[in-house]
């Protein structure tokens, strides 16, 4: 049986090459780089201590102005996909190191401009990536080399350099205060035994309005921006307290399901009026009979967590009501006071309170707030009342206030100290350019292209300070040159100066975390040759 042979595909040569359309694939890797791009341009000029302010408006009306970087991406709705991971590129900054999120953002961009113009000569996109690789490492290096350590009971060293990242900020004018404040409350809340463990949620920032940011003070306990119900008459003050958290309801009790009751005479009704008298009246028995003189009641979403009688018989125990005690709050009161939350009146016993010199209702600008102070046995906790005079600069306060205080927790982490002012970013650049000449390849052509990358931070600060941006940048490109580590921009005296000296300081983690996220998000953007949108 003769078989008839299927037509064959015609045979290409090995030796022949196809020809491949990669113009689509170039066009995608373009447009991310230009999307990037333009968000780290968005926030360039609000970089460093003479940088420019954002002001942010919502769609109902909200109005932020800020200068941190990590608060102006979250805030833009960004829709392309690859400008997305600059947001979350200074987020990860925001959360690693605490300051730099404007830093890391722009050195991104200064990255990418680099990648597309090596693209542009015809370079693979691998190549690039791997040449990112080994410069991030050796960046690092190069880094740590210059790093000063530094002893956590130096309080001066770390106040300076808490005072270099507040004073970028809407209120630098403040930094000799919060700068103070932000290294007290991290250094009574580091735990002696496991001193890299600073947890920032130990340290309370409540924010009350009136008075200016002058008035921000530590307070050595606990504050509630609440009043004391005084709907009874209760009182106000109360001195060797004994604090109760209670999590249960000292109002009368209700059905477990929706339904009505009918009542039909007036003895009936006494009758339940009598009932629910009695049923609080045990229950406040029972709370007076362990000597407890203050309770924080947590909100209640079933019923009303105290009601008009309820409270009149505690004012007559002489017991002090702070009420709507929010939920996530208990874990940082309990820690606080010593104590344990009460969740049944069964439960209720001495044993679970906790002790302090005084409770009393303080007034403050137009409002009032409750301070517990000489709390006995305190744990390591700590609260700053922050003053401002309109909302604007105490949302701003509380932001910069933050920064201090993950600039602080950075330096507890990894004692190390850096020079600011452009210093370490012109030394990996002359640094890594020499390295550059050292190596062979496509390798060496990207590296060089991209240490002139790092130039673009003393750069942009000199820009943002009103100098001329390239006589700087020489200048201290030459000042390196000479051996002079440490030189950098002194934006205060529009020259190049020792920066060290000039106590501009900040830690090791701000920039090695900055270099490492940086690369890596234009590593991964550089990775990416198509979108593929699906419904």
């Amino acid at each position: 049986m003769a078989t008839v042979a299927a037509p064959s595909a015609p045979i290409r040569s090995a030796k022949t090459e196809s020809y491949i359309d990669t113009k689509r694939r170039d066009d995608v890797r373009r447009a991310n780089i230009l999307a990037a791009r333009t968000v780290a341009d968005a926030v360039r000029t609000s970089l460093g201590p003479k940088g420019m302010d954002k002001m942010i408006s919502s769609a109902n009306g909200d109005v932020i102005i800020t200068n941190d970087g990590a608060t102006i991406l979250n805030k833009m709705e960004v829709l392309q996909p690859a400008a997305k991971m600059l947001v979350d590129l200074s987020r990860s900054q925001d959360s690693a190191a605490g300051d730099g999120t404007t830093t890391v953002v722009v050195l991104a961009g200064a990255l990418l401009r680099c990648s597309l113009s090596l693209l542009t000569s015809g370079v693979h996109p691998t190549a690039v990536s791997d040449a990112l690789h080994k410069l991030a490492a050796r960046a690092i290096t190069i880094l740590e080399d210059m790093a000063v350590p530094l002893e956590i009971t130096d309080r001066e060293t770390l106040i300076k350099s808490a005072a270099t990242s507040l004073n970028s900020k809407v209120v630098s004018q403040y930094s000799s205060l919060l700068a103070p404040l932000a290294v007290d409350s991290v250094l009574s809340v580091v735990d002696p035994g496991y001193p890299e463990l600073v947890d920032l949620n130990d340290i309370k920032i409540v924010k009350k309005l009136g008075g200016t940011v002058d008035d921000t003070e530590l307070v050595k306990g606990l504050v509630f921006d609440k009043k004391v119900s005084h709907s009874a008459g209760g009182p106000s003050r109360v001195e060797n307290a004994k604090i109760a958290v209670i999590q249960f309801q000292i109002s009368p009790p209700k059905t477990d399901i929706e339904q009505s009751i009918v009542v039909s005479d007036y003895t009936q009704m006494d009758r339940i009026l009598k009932e629910e008298r009695n049923y609080i009246l045990g229950m406040i028995k029972k709370i007076k009979a362990t000597g407890c003189n203050v309770l924080l009641i947590q909100k209640s979403i079933l019923r009303d967590a105290v009601t008009d009688l309820s409270l009149h018989y505690l004012a007559k125990a002489k017991i002090l009501v702070i009420r709507d005690v929010e939920r996530d709050e208990i874990e940082f009161i309990t820690k606080t006071l010593n104590c344990l939350p009460i969740a049944n009146i069964e439960h209720f016993r001495e044993e679970k309170l906790g002790f302090a010199d005084c409770v009393e209702e303080v007034s403050i600008g137009d409002g009032k707030v409750v301070k517990i102070t000489g709390i006995k046995d305190m744990g390591r906790t700590t609260s700053v009342l922050v003053r401002g005079s309109n909302l604007l600069v105490l949302d701003e306060a509380e932001r910069s206030l933050h920064d201090a205080l993950c600039v602080v927790r950075c330096l507890v982490n990894k004692r190390f100290l850096i020079a600011g002012g452009g210093a370490p970013e012109i030394e990996l650049s002359m640094n890594l350019g020499k390295w550059a000449k050292e190596l062979q390849g496509m390798e060496s052509y990207c590296i060089k292209e991209f240490a002139e990358a790092f130039e673009v931070i003393p750069y942009t600060l000199s820009e943002n300070a009103g100098l001329n941006p390239i006589a700087i940048v020489t200048e201290l490109r030459n000042r390196h040159a000479q051996g002079e580590v440490n030189a950098g921009i002194n934006v205060r005296k529009g020259q190049i100066t020792n920066i060290l000296e000039e106590n501009v300081v900040q830690p090791l983690l701000v920039s090695t975390s900055a270099v490492t996220l940086s690369t890596e998000c234009v590593r991964m953007i550089l990775k990416i040759d198509d979108i593929v949108t699906v419904r």
